[in-house]
C-alpha cells in the first residue's frame, strides 16, 4: 500500500513473495527483487504466463474464451441488475465490448473505445490514413453514434457524473427508486407554458429564465433534469429527473429542426461530410433507436417511472429513413413498451400534436397494466393532418361537386344548362355551355 493506514490511497505494486515466485517456471512473470517490511518480495511488472501451449493451459485462444466470458456475464447483468461504465482512458477490443455490453456509458473526453489501433489499420490499409485514437473512437465518433451517453471533461466530472445518475437508481435491482424530500412542491403551477411555435423543450422540463429575469419554472423539481444521449438522435431528448422528489425517466420531443452529421471517411478519398436536416416532432431512424435504448434503460436496473412527452407528427417515411430502418426502430419502441415493468405515463402537452404512427406505438393499450395518457385541453390528436387527410378524403369528385355547391358562376352556368337541357336545346349551344364549366372548373 501507498500508506498501509490509509488503503483508500491505493497501491504502488503487487508482489509475490519469494516462496511463490519460485514455485514458478523462469519466464512466467516479469518482476524486481524489493523489500516490503524488511522480508525480500518480487514487484511484478507483468504476467506472462506458463510458457504452456495453448492445449495445455497457456495463454492462446484460452485469453479469447475468458474475454467470450466476461462478454456474456456483462450482458447478462444488464439485463439483471444496474450497469455503468465509465470510459477514463484508452479502451480496446474486448474492453470496447464490455462498455457496450453495459449500455450506459460515462466517457471522459481523453478515452477513446476503439477495436483496433490507428497504427494497425494504416499498416492493413498500406498508407498513412489514420491519425489518433479519436478518429476512430472518440467523443466525436461515440456521442453521435449513440455509444456513449454522458460527455465528461475530467474525472472529476466523471466521478460526479457516476453520483448524479446513481442518484437514480435504487439500492438493489428489485427495489424502487430513491424517493427523497420534495425540492419543489408537485401541487405547484408549472411556469413556463409551450406555444405551438418551436420552442427549446427543456425549458419545460427544466425551467427557464423570461427576458426580464422572472423565473418559469419546469414540470420538474428545479435543478433535477439531467440530459443524456444528447447527441445522437436530437429529435428527441432523454434524461432523467425528479417529479416531487420521485426519479423519473424522460423522453421529450424537440420542436426545432436539427442537423445530423455523418463524418467523411478518411479512408475513402472519395468520400465527404453529409449533413442531413432534420425536422421538429417526427421520429426517425436515430431518433426512434434512441427512443427504444432510453426506455430499456429505465425499466432494467433503473426500476423507473417514465413519462414521455408525446409531440410527434409522425415517423419519417422516405427511402432513405426506410433503409436505415425506422420501421424496425419504430417497432423497436413498441418491444420497449411491452416490456416496461413500471408506470409509463404520455401527456400530449398544450400546442402538442400526435397523429397516426406516433400514436399507435405508445398507446396505452400496448401495455394497459402500466400504461396512462393524458392530453392537454390545447393539444390535438389525430390520423393525419389536414393536408393529408384532403388529399386521401377529399379528391377531384368531392371538389367538383363543393364548387358546384358554392361558385355562383358554376350555379348559373349549371342553371343554363339545365334550361336548355329542357328546351331541347342540343348542339353547339349545350356544348359550348360545357366546355365553359369544364373552364371554370
Amino acid at each position: 500500500w501507498s500508506d498501509p493506514s490509509d488503503p483508500t490511497k491505493g497501491f504502488d505494486f503487487l508482489y509475490l513473495d519469494a516462496a511463490d515466485y519460485n514455485s514458478f517456471p523462469e519466464g512466467t512473470v516479469v518482476a524486481r527483487e524489493t523489500t516490503v517490511e524488511g522480508k525480500k518480495v518480487y514487484a511484478m511488472d507483468a504476467i506472462i504466463g506458463e510458457g504452456l501451449k495453448s492445449t495445455a493451459g497457456g495463454i492462446g485462444v484460452e485469453n479469447l474464451k475468458g474475454s467470450g466470458l466476461i462478454a456474456g456475464e456483462t450482458a447478462r447483468a444488464y439485463n439483471e441488475v444496474f450497469t455503468l461504465s465509465y470510459v477514463t482512458g484508452r479502451s480496446v477490443g474486448i474492453g470496447a465490448y464490455l462498455n457496450r455490453l453495459g449500455q450506459r456509458v460515462i466517457q471522459m473526453v481523453n478515452g477513446p473505445m476503439i477495436l483496433t489501433g490507428f497504427g494497425a489499420l494504416n499498416k492493413l490499409l498500406g498508407k498513412n490514413v489514420y491519425t489518433s485514437q479519436d478518429q476512430l473512437g472518440g467523443p466525436q465518433v461515440m456521442v453521435p453514434n449513440g455509444v456513449t451517453h454522458k460527455l465528461v471533461q475530467s474525472d472529476q466530472e466523471g466521478v460526479g457524473a457516476i453520483l448524479d445518475w446513481l442518484s437514480f437508481t435504487p439500492k438493489t435491482a428489485w427495489d424502487c427508486s430513491p424517493v427523497l424530500d420534495a425540492t419543489d412542491p408537485p401541487e405547484r403551477e408549472v411556469g413556463f407554458l409551450p406555444s405551438k411555435v418551436p420552442y427549446d423543450p427543456r425549458h419545460m422540463l427544466a425551467g427557464t429564465r423570461s427576458p426580464d429575469g422572472e423565473w418559469l419554472s419546469g414540470f420538474f423539481d428545479e435543478g433535477s433534469f439531467q440530459e443524456y444521449l444528447e447527441g445522437w438522435g436530437r429529435s428527441v431528448i432523454v434524461g432523467r429527473a425528479k417529479l416531487g422528489g420521485v426519479p423519473m425517466g424522460v423522453i421529450a420531443v424537440e420542436t426545432r429542426n436539427v442537423e445530423r452529421r455523418v463524418p467523411a471517411d478518411p479512408a475513402n478519398p472519395a468520400s465527404q461530410e453529409v449533413i442531413e436536416p432534420q425536422a421538429g416532432q417526427v421520429w426517425f431512424p436515430d431518433s426512434a433507436h434512441k427512443t427504444a435504448t432510453a426506455l430499456r434503460d429505465f425499466n432494467r436496473g433503473e426500476n423507473l417511472p417514465v413519462m414521455i412527452f408525446a409531440n410527434w407528427r409522425g415517423f419519417s417515411g422516405g427511402t432513405r429513413d426506410m433503409y436505415q430502418e425506422v420501421l424496425k426502430f419504430g417497432a423497436q419502441i413498441v418491444d420497449a413498451l411491452v416490456d416496461y415493468k413500471h408506470p409509463v405515463f404520455v401527456y400530449i402537452p398544450p400546442g402538442g400534436e400526435l397523429r397516426g404512427g406516433s400514436w399507435v406505438v405508445i398507446d396505452p393499450t400496448i401495455n394497459p397494466a402500466q400504461m396512462e395518457m393524458y392530453a392537454d385541453v390545447d393539444s390535438r390528436g389525430g390520423i393525419l393532418e389536414p393536408a393529408g387527410i384532403v388529399e386521401v378524403k377529399f379528391r377531384k369528385p368531392q371538389q367538383v361537386e363543393l364548387m358546384h355547391r358554392l361558385d355562383p358562376e358554376l350555379q348559373s352556368l349549371d342553371a343554363l344548362l339545365e334550361s336548355s337541357g329542357a328546351a331541347e336545346v342540343v348542339g353547339a349551344g349545350s356544348a359550348d355551355i360545357q366546355g365553359k364549366i369544364r373552364a371554370r372548373e
